[in-house]
């Protein structure tokens, strides 16, 4: 855990990950964005989900963004990455203002290729956390 850039966030993203119905890794995505770069922020989503969705074996065109608008279970700034053709569940994420900038703190099946994942998310030009559930 040397890379862990903040041990809270960490571990309130690990009980996320705590057993379920389905096994789950994470990532937070440490961005610089503050809280007047919602566009960004959104893109930046947009863009790590479509990473997380070719290490679990989706065409990220296939995928869309759910924001739960017309759902009292989600809160502002939460969304999933569901698949087009059965709604299949991708990823989910929170997207927080944590210091003055956003983390996205997001959760995808374990079957998916965690280390390529974190790889892909640095190559975009972010800091990023694995945490494994």
């Amino acid at each position: 855990m040397a890379d862990v850039i903040d041990e809270d966030l960490y571990q309130r993203t690990r009980a996320l990950l705590e057993p379920g119905d389905i096994d789950l890794n994470g990532a937070i995505v440490h961005t610089d964005y503050d809280g007047s770069e919602d566009v960004q922020m959104m893109q930046a989503t947009i863009d790590v989900g479509d990473v997380i969705a070719e290490h679990s074996g989706h065409d990220p065109n296939d995928c869309y963004v759910y924001s739960g608008n017309d759902d009292t279970d989600f809160s502002s700034n939460q969304h999933q990455g569901l698949t087009l053709e059965g709604e299949e569940f991708v990823w989910e994420c929170q997207q927080l203002l944590r210091q003055g900038s956003f983390d996205i703190v997001i959760y995808y099946e374990a079957s998916a290729d965690h280390e390529a994942i974190l790889e892909d998310v640095r190559d975009l030009g972010f800091e990023v956390t694995g945490v494994e559930g």
